[in-house]
C-alpha cells in the first residue's frame, strides 16, 4: 500500500503552528513503523517535498536546505508530483495525506476542494464542513437555527448597524482560527475602529458579547471508527477575564501538549452531559470528519456553543492522550477514515445530452 503524506504549513498566520503539528504526526508515525512522505506549504504557496523527520528550527528561516519542489496537480490521476531530472516528473507515492494545515486556505475548504478535483483522499473536514467551520457567522447562525446553544454573533461593518445587545464586546475575524486577531474592546465604536485598522480583519469581523466571568470548555470529536468524544478539558490562563489566547496555546514551550489546562474538567456530571449531548448534536450538524475540537463557554449555569476547530493544534491529540488514546492510533484511524470514507466523490448522472439535444442554436437563445 502507499504511503500516507503528511502536508503543513500554507499561506496563513497559523503557519507556523501548522508545521508544529505536522512534524508532530511525522514523528508518531515514523516511531509508529510507518512511511511518511512530509509535504510542506510555503508561505508563498509553493509545495515542497522535505524529510520527515526535521526539528522545527529547520523552517524558521522559510524552506528548509534540501528541499525538492513538487506541484498539485488536478485533474484524472492527479496530485503530487516532483520534478526530476531532464523535467521529467514522478508521482510522490502517496494514496492519502494527513492534513495538519491550521487556518487559512489549509482549512477553509480551499485545500480539501483542490484534494478533491485532483482525486486525493485526506483528513479531516470537506470542503464544505471545512468552511462552514472557518466562517464564524455562518457557524453561529446554524448552531443558532438548529436551537443549539449560543450567544449573538452579528457581522461588524464600518457602516453597517450597530449591535443591539450591550458591551463590553469581543471581535474576531470573521474567517480565521480560534486565537489570531482576536480584541476585548469596551464600546462599538472602538469596536468599528478595530474593524477598520486591524489587518486580520480585512476579510471581515464579527462582534458578541464578552462574557469576562465565562470559563472555556473544549471536547474533542473523532469520527472513525465511531463517533467518540474526548474528556473535556478546562483550559487555564494567567489572570481572570482574559481570553484563551495564542501565546496561552502555542509559546509555552510545549505547544498544546504542555499549555495549562484542567483535564479533566471539574464541572458537575449534569453540565458535561450538556456538552457531550450538545457535542454530538454538532457534530451531526457540521458532518465532522477527523478530528476537531469544538468549544464551550460556560457562564455561570449558562452553557453557550462558542467554536469549531476543524483542523485542532497537536490535532486535539492531548485530550485524547487523556483517554488512552496514543498519537499514533488517532493518526492511523483518520488515514483509515480517509481511505475508507473519501469525504467527497463527484457524479455525472442525469448529464445525458437530452438538454443539449433539445436546446436549439445558441443564437436563437440569445434573440
Amino acid at each position: 500500500m502507499s504511503s500516507a503524506a503528511v502536508v503543513f504549513g500554507g499561506p496563513a498566520p497559523e503557519h507556523d503552528i501548522s508545521i508544529l503539528t505536522g512534524l508532530q504526526a511525522c514523528r508518531a508515525l515514523l516511531d509508529a513503523g510507518q512511511d511518511v512522505d512530509a509535504l510542506y506549504w510555503a508561505k508563498s504557496g509553493a509545495w515542497f517535498s522535505v524529510p520527515a523527520d526535521l526539528e522545527a528550527l529547520a523552517f524558521a528561516d522559510g524552506v528548509p536546505s534540501g528541499a525538492g519542489a513538487v506541484t498539485l496537480v488536478a485533474g484524472p490521476e492527479g496530485g503530487f508530483v516532483a520534478e526530476g531530472r531532464f523535467g521529467r516528473r514522478s508521482a510522490v507515492g502517496t494514496d492519502v495525506v494527513v492534513n495538519c494545515c491550521h487556518g487559512g486556505p489549509g482549512e477553509d475548504g480551499s485545500l480539501q476542494g483542490a484534494f478533491d478535483i485532483a482525486g486525493v483522499r485526506y483528513t479531516g473536514p470537506s470542503a464544505a464542513a471545512a468552511a462552514l467551520g472557518m466562517d464564524k457567522l455562518a457557524f453561529g447562525a446554524a448552531v443558532r437555527d438548529a436551537g443549539l446553544p449560543s450567544l449573538p454573533r452579528l457581522l461588524l461593518t464600518t457602516d453597517g448597524a450597530k449591535p443591539d445587545f450591550d458591551g463590553p464586546y469581543i471581535v474576531k475575524p470573521r474567517f480565521g482560527g480560534s486565537s489570531i486577531g482576536i480584541e476585548t474592546v469596551e464600546d462599538v465604536d472602538t469596536a468599528m475602529a478595530l474593524a477598520r485598522s486591524s489587518t486580520h480583519l480585512a476579510d471581515g469581523a464579527v462582534v458578541e458579547p464578552f462574557r469576562p466571568d465565562a470559563v472555556d470548555l473544549n471536547i474533542a470529536i473523532r469520527s472513525w471508527p465511531e463517533l467518540e468524544l474526548s474528556p473535556i478539558e478546562r483550559p487555564l490562563t494567567k489572570g481572570e477575564g482574559r481570553i484563551w489566547g495564542y501565546a496561552d496555546k502555542y509559546m509555552g514551550g510545549g505547544g498544546m501538549a504542555t499549555a495549562p489546562r484542567e483535564l479533566p474538567a471539574d464541572i458537575p456530571d449534569e453540565l458535561a452531559d450538556r456538552i457531550r449531548h450538545t457535542a454530538r448534536a454538532v457534530a451531526e450538524l457540521t458532518v465532522v470528519r477527523g478530528v476537531a475540537r469544538l468549544d464551550f463557554l460556560r457562564d455561570g449555569d449558562e452553557l453557550y456553543v462558542n467554536e469549531i476547530n476543524t483542523i485542532p493544534g497537536s490535532l486535539a491529540w492531548p485530550l485524547w492522550a487523556h483517554a488512552g488514546v496514543a498519537l499514533d492510533r488517532l493518526l492511523l484511524d483518520m488515514i483509515d477514515e480517509a481511505r475508507q470514507r473519501p469525504s467527497r466523490t463527484f457524479s455525472t448522472e442525469g448529464a445525458d445530452g437530452t438538454a443539449l439535444r433539445a436546446a436549439g442554436s445558441i443564437a436563437g437563445k440569445l434573440a
